[in-house]
């Protein structure tokens, strides 16, 4: 696993002396687990290249939009972050740019990773400034040149073992055949991501279900649109896969008849439907793929409640996933009714529930996850996999639905050295928050110990059907 550094070794862990001596004790425990990642972002390329990094910027700056988001708003046009030769703007301009404002991501999760990333892989203890910058950007180019700095390298010193990537139906996922027939340790397996053929809202909907519906062979109709979604979910399944992830604004279901389902789903692909009608139809498939679900094995996870891309000039500048993802009001209690009364008592039924509306954990998720055997609270995630956000995560949900409805951690990330910095994070607060509980006489010691050992591995494992 990791080296050991010198940052306080009770970082994150509750500054009352008793409650801490119990933290560190429990976080002992896990400290060195292994990893198991379910859901994350991360290319499978980058493990079967296993090019090294070309620069710091590469490795910590660009595609991480938990970092850009920050420069963007503090007046960095993300244009300043690509690097463009042209312009003499090389990937040195763009870490002294980053350096020059490193002091507005104190207090952050992003630049609370960051310094775990630079301290505990590369042995950086230099605080990050103007005055700093060119001294750590070449420590850090310095050492990725080395062999031991390569991405399998790194897979291995992070000790993961199980690691999901985010993939399109249409995939032919040959990288992770390839990965899976080579000598790295861990697993590497995609997960089904079908938003951009079930959602009629999505640009290029129609020319995406036609695509689906040639490369699976199958008709123009709703019965044939469905059998291709199935066809792809089964090569996922022969190429290991283990879950779904729907993303959606609202969390809005309905179960249809296939009359129905047929109209609606010949309207939307004309281009004829309107608003409700479209609404309708994306709520009926999330009704189906957890039909699918139940079917085939796979976990359903949904991450709903934020309204991507809410900048269009930045959308179109510079794409999707910079940044500019928002989260909005989430209402799970009547919108996954519907689902849940066809499906929600089905034996090995896994259905894994993501908020990013605090609102909702005490109020719906914890009751649901609660009485439904199907239903699993997921991580917090995106704007809340942060140490106070996890804390105020375990302390909403536990007392209804305890520790073991809850899916282990996800760390849903681009930015692959920040994985073992996250999982350390959230282990810490967990650690926190048991002992909590121990000293005010609420778990018992032994209880506690065997928690935080099935949080990193037992509990994931049973979710994800690992």
């Amino acid at each position: 696993m990791l080296d050991s550094h010198l940052r306080d070794p009770a970082r994150l862990l509750p500054a009352d002396p008793s409650t801490r001596s119990i933290a560190l004790d429990l976080y002992a425990r896990v400290a060195d687990s292994p990893i198991i990642s379910p859901h994350g972002h991360v290319a499978p390329s980058l493990l079967l290249r296993d090019e090294p990094y070309s620069d710091p910027v590469a490795l910590l700056v660009t595609g991480d939009h938990y970092v850009t988001r920050l420069l963007h708003a503090a007046g960095v046009d993300l244009a300043e972050l690509v690097l463009d030769e042209a312009a003499g703007r090389d990937a040195r301009t763009v870490w002294r740019t980053l350096a020059a404002h490193w002091h507005r991501f104190a207090g952050t999760a992003s630049g609370y990773w960051i310094e775990e990333e630079l301290d505990r892989i590369f042995g950086i203890r230099t605080p990050l400034g103007t005055e700093t910058a060119d001294t750590i950007y070449e420590e850090i180019a310095a050492a990725l040149v080395r062999p031991e700095f390569r991405p399998r390298a790194l897979f291995k010193r992070f000790g993961i073992e199980f690691l999901a990537t985010t993939d399109d139906p249409l995939d032919d996922l040959s990288e992770h055949a390839l990965l899976a027939a080579s000598d790295l340790p861990g697993r590497v397996v995609p997960t089904f991501r079908p938003d951009r053929y079930v959602d009629p809202d999505t640009i290029g909907f129609t020319g995406n279900v036609e695509r689906l519906l040639a490369a699976t062979g199958r008709p123009a109709d709703f019965a044939g649109y469905l059998d291709a979604l199935e066809d792809r979910r089964a090569h996922f399944i022969r190429h290991g896969a283990v879950s779904t992830d729907n993303g959606v604004e609202e969390l809005f279901t309905v179960d249809l008849d296939p009359g129905e389902g047929e109209r609606l789903f010949q309207a939307v692909l004309a281009g004829t439907a309107d608003a409700g009608e479209r609404r309708a139809f994306r709520g009926h498939m999330l009704v189906q793929m957890a039909r699918m679900s139940v079917d085939d094995g796979l976990v359903m996870t949904i991450h709903p409640g934020v309204l991507r891309n809410h900048s269009t000039a930045t959308h179109a500048g510079f794409g999707p996933d910079t940044g500019h993802d928002i989260p909005v009001a989430t209402e799970f209690t009547r919108g996954i009714r519907p689902l849940l009364e066809r499906y929600g008592l089905e034996r090995d039924f896994h259905l894994v529930l993501f908020a990013v509306d605090e609102t909702t954990y005490s109020r719906e998720l914890a009751p649901l996850a609660g009485f439904y055997p199907s239903v699993y609270l997921g991580a917090p995630w995106w704007f809340l996999d942060a140490p106070d956000a996890i804390a105020r995560h375990r302390a909403a949900v536990t007392e209804t639905a305890g520790f073991y409805r809850s899916s282990g951690f996800i760390d849903d990330t681009r930015a692959f050295l920040s994985i073992p910095a996250r999982h350390d994070t959230a282990r810490r607060v967990d650690a926190g928050f048991l002992a909590r509980l121990v000293v005010e006489g609420r778990v018992r010691m032994g209880a506690a110990q065997r928690i935080i050992d099935d949080l990193v591995d037992a509990i994931p494992r049973e979710v994800f059907k690992l």
